[in-house]
């Protein structure tokens, strides 16, 4: 037998191998069976059974968008006013109140620095510092706490729901719960939700203000579930679940950022303690030395020119070491 017979024998027996393995390896393996049990499969559900999930699927699907476009335009209003931001910080002070304390703070601060230097600018200067900036200063100081705590604390409360709700109370016994015993702020949150309701606002109305008094995305997510599972049903307790662990990732995160970003904090404090630092020495060795950049015009121009660059340096390694969430 020559070599061409060879080649072609191996060439038949190739193709009768494929042949096989085309048509009857399908049947040997049970592929035609499954591809015939998944059109029947795929046939039954095309029934008026499935047509009614799909358009119920469907249904949920157009709501849960509707909820987050309106998340999505509440999320981009304009800034807070006055009263939110007094009431976001946790005080009971009145807009007149405000106005009051910043005047006399403003009074104070001008008056003070015009005896000090004698100089009315200067005065002026720190009249308008101290009236506008120490008093807003201290509403978004008090305000960025108390949201801070509030979301420390969120997620205990969104448990303590969902505990409640697989034990059969109702939603609103859970929020009277959290209202009387959890700790503040989210007690007087929730205490509020409960006084709205009662006097006849709806439940999901009532929560949903409280995306307004704490503007933060965790009180929105909250707000968010409740509206969907008020609208369309659901499991509660499962979706209250997916958002405690969501929270509580989301708060995870923002201890591994603050903790890689303390080196970089660290290094931009020495930075700006340096300028102050040597100058405080050189102040206390040779006075006489330093004293010029106050004393001589020229050199307050130097310092005003240092300071403006050293506040542009602070202000630039501050908004790289800040994530937003």
């Amino acid at each position: 037998m020559d070599q061409n017979t060879l080649m072609v024998s191996g060439l038949v027996l190739v193709a009768a191998g494929c042949v096989f393995y085309a048509l009857v390896y399908p049947y040997l393996s049970g592929s035609i069976k499954a591809e015939r049990r998944q059109r029947s499969l795929t046939a039954k559900g095309r029934g008026p059974a499935s047509n009614e999930r799909n358009t119920d699927i469907a249904a949920r699907r157009q709501k849960i968008a509707e909820s987050l476009k309106e998340l999505e335009e509440k999320s981009t209003r304009k800034k807070a006013a006055l009263e939110d931001r007094i009431a976001q910080a946790g005080l009971d002070w009145s807009k007149s109140k405000f106005y009051t304390v910043s005047a006399i703070i403003g009074v104070i601060c001008g008056a003070g620095f015009f005896v000090l230097t004698a100089n009315p600018f200067y005065a002026l200067a720190c009249l308008i510092i101290g009236g506008l900036g120490l008093p807003n200063w201290f509403i978004n100081y008090k305000r960025k706490r108390r949201i801070n705590k509030f979301i420390d604390e969120f997620p205990n409360a969104i448990d303590v729901i969902i505990r409640g709700v697989k034990a059969g109370l109702p939603l609103a016994d859970c929020l009277r719960v959290i209202a009387s015993e959890a700790a503040e702020p989210v007690r007087s949150e929730f205490r509020y939700i409960v006084e709205t309701q009662s006097v006849g606002m709806p439940l999901g109305e009532a929560i949903e203000k409280l995306a307004v008094r704490v503007p933060v995305p965790e009180a929105n997510f909250f707000a968010l579930v409740i509206g969907i599972q008020q609208k369309s049903g659901g499991n509660l307790s499962e979706a209250l679940g997916n958002l405690s662990r969501v929270l509580r990732d989301r708060k995870k995160m923002k201890a591994k950022i603050k903790a890689v970003s303390a080196e970089a904090k660290a290094s931009a404090s020495i930075i700006a303690s340096l300028p102050f630092a040597v100058g405080g020495l050189v102040y206390a060795t040779a006075p006489g030395y330093i004293s010029l950049l106050w004393t001589n015009p020229s050199g307050r121009i130097v310092m005003g020119v240092c300071a403006l660059w050293m506040l542009i340096g602070v202000l630039s390694m501050r908004k790289m070491i800040n994530f937003d969430m």
